[in-house]
């Protein structure tokens, strides 16, 4: 019954993070590649794939320079970074 139970309770916590982030996407200025080329090695930039496990395994094209975070424990790792960089979140 607990690992349903956690099962649950990261499915609800998963779904809570896609919507909130589907709902400030409008609010979330984009770019196109080319713009992130040009930003490519800038270290006022940091660059996060936020793709799940699975996907980023199966992917054979990642930025160079990216970290790899994951998108489900979002606060476990966000206090790591400076506060003063841009970052550029993607997922595909």
């Amino acid at each position: 019954m607990a690992r349903t139970k956690r099962l649950m309770v990261r499915t609800v916590v998963l779904v809570t993070i896609l919507f909130a982030m589907t709902t400030m996407a409008a609010e979330v200025p984009k770019m196109t590649k080319e713009e992130l080329k040009g930003m490519l090695g800038n270290q006022d930039v940091i660059i996060v794939d936020v793709r799940i496990g699975t996907d980023w395994n199966a992917s054979e094209i990642k930025i160079k320079g990216a970290v790899r975070e994951d998108p489900t424990k979002v606060t476990e790792w966000i206090e790591k970074y400076p506060k003063d960089k841009t970052f550029v979140f993607y997922c595909a």
